[in-house]
């Protein structure tokens, strides 16, 4: 495994150095490209290389995020389509987020920018944007996050600290989840939370149920390399979402821990064995 920094900013020339290593390596794993210059970056490099790429910052992201929510469900006994969720930060991160979630069934996500609800005909959208909007919020909310949070069931941040108030929380649904995962500051600190959220998680060490990428990507790729894989699917971030949340045991499942230790190391094995049998699957694997 190789650390390696470019000095490049424009986001073809950066896809085409990275296009340029393929012989080297077995698999690229992109680190830290904001968007929406991830995102042409992922594209073109997927296109024209024949070894996985993985933009952890997105999809590690989302894949732990979907693990933590699925537990979180299993807690508190609801079902994912009849969910509403509300993200905050329409980044690289959040965007991910939002089609992950899609991929796993929930049918109501608003996703909130700098300028408030993202919706679609929202004049000021890059192209990104643009999707997220044409495949969330079916009603075409508006308004600020504080608008937008009431009644929802999921809150997952992915932006900026102190957003939110213990006032908010009141105005979600009853029994909220609440995943405020920007670091080092969360939107919301679980002290301020005052126990209102039936499942409280951030993405940092100090507090319960921590969401970090750790969890995915080590197994993600040691699975997709195991069998050859060309490619990471959807299929295959399902299978780690999935690996990782059956990691935590019916006996271990509380409002306080419904995803693994990031020191587990069990879990990169089982994400493995998962991310091979879903590309196996996927028909993405070198003859």
């Amino acid at each position: 495994c190789f650390d390696i920094e470019l000095n490049e900013s424009d986001p073809e020339k950066l896809a085409d150095i990275v296009c340029a290593l393929e012989p080297t390596f077995g698999a690229i794993n992109l680190e830290d490209i904001k968007a929406p210059d991830c995102f042409i970056v992922e594209k073109i490099c997927r296109e024209r290389m024949n070894i996985p790429v993985f933009h952890d910052d997105q999809h590690g992201t989302a894949v732990v995020t979907l693990a933590a929510l699925w537990n979180s469900l299993r807690l508190t006994g609801r079902d994912i389509g009849g969910l509403s969720v509300v993200i905050s930060g329409v980044g690289a991160a959040g965007m991910a987020v939002g089609r992950i979630l899609i991929d796993a069934g929930i049918g109501e996500i608003v996703g909130i920018d700098r300028q408030g609800a993202v919706y679609s005909g929202r004049g000021d959208l890059n192209f990104a944007k643009e999707w997220f909007a044409d495949n969330t919020n079916p009603d075409r909310k508006m308004g600020t996050i504080h608008d937008v949070l009431h009644g929802a069931d999921v809150f997952i941040g992915l932006s900026a600290p102190g957003l939110l108030t213990a006032a908010d929380l009141r105005n979600m649904a009853s029994e909220p989840l609440v995943f405020a995962m920007a670091n080092p500051d969360p939107e919301i600190r679980p002290e301020e939370a005052d126990g209102l959220a039936a499942v409280m998680a951030t993405g940092r060490s100090d507090y319960p149920n921590q969401i970090n990428n750790v969890l995915a990507f080590p197994g993600i790729f040691r699975g997709a390399l195991d069998v050859g894989a060309t490619d990471i699917t959807e299929n295959m971030k399902l299978a780690a979402a999935k690996a990782i949340a059956d990691s935590v045991s019916d006996d271990e499942l509380t409002d306080r821990f419904v995803v693994p230790s990031v020191f587990d190391r069990a879990v990169p094995a089982r994400v493995a064995a998962a991310v091979a049998e879903a590309a196996l699957a996927d028909g993405v694997c070198r003859g």
